[in-house]
């Protein structure tokens, strides 16, 4: 992967006047990490939502802060969201050492096909989307995948033991717990009857008798009884 660079300002305003500078399409941002004094800095959405794209929470980000002559290196963390626009509020980078090991939530990712899956006669059920792993920013993966094409009966699972991760990466999340597994299919239910319908039924199948003996009492009327 190419090195992925963002050009940010360090910042002035906080608190709630934070909210000028979103308004402006500039999101508040801070950047901390061990022995690093924390800094307040601000960068354009655009180039944030490309970055983060490109790098999601488990590749480098360097960080060109203007006015320094050294890029930093950090990993996206912390994003905090509008929650009912979806825009990005603030985000946190984490400065990280090179040559020192770090934890890092590494997403999950589902490769292969099932022959269950594919004739319906099962679903995949996913218990876990992200496995904490430990190792150099340099060594950690994009993503963890996990082949779902050798699930071949219901209750069959793919636990974290099952990962398969370089030497130079340690597995920090439960080796036991489950990922995927394969699940009967929900059967559809029948459509409740509702009183109003099958009071709606009632009355159409006695209506037809209420009419004939309607029309019984019409024709007899006006008629004089045989003596």
């Amino acid at each position: 992967m190419e090195k992925i660079t963002l050009k940010v300002e360090k910042r002035t305003l906080t608190g709630s006047k934070v909210k000028q500078l979103r308004r402006q399409r500039v999101i508040p941002a801070n950047v901390f990490g061990k022995g690093v004094e924390s800094l307040s800095i601000q960068v354009p959405s655009v180039d944030l939502n490309k970055a983060f794209k490109e790098a999601g929470e488990t590749s480098l980000v360097w960080l060109k802060v203007t006015s320094e002559d050294i890029d930093r290196p950090t990993l996206i963390k912390n994003i905090h969201y509008n929650p009912v626009t979806g825009d990005k509020l603030h985000v946190d980078f984490h400065q990280v050492n090179l040559k020192e090991k770090v934890l890092a939530n590494v997403p999950v990712e589902i490769t292969g096909e099932s022959e269950m899956v594919n004739s319906n006669l099962a679903t995949i059920s996913q218990s876990l989307y992200e496995i904490e792993v430990e190792a150099l920013p340099t060594d950690i993966p994009e993503n963890i995948t996990f082949d779902i094409s050798i699930l071949k009966e219901i209750g069959d699972q793919l636990k974290v033991s099952d990962a398969k991760v370089s030497k130079e990466v340690e597995i920090k999340t439960d080796s036991e717990q489950v990922v995927i597994s394969l699940q009967e299919p929900q059967k559809e239910e029948e459509p409740l009857v509702t009183e109003e319908e099958v009071s709606e039924d009632a009355t159409g199948a006695e209506a037809p008798v209420e009419a004939e003996a309607t029309e019984t009492e019409k024709s007899t009327e006006g008629e004089t009884p045989q003596q």
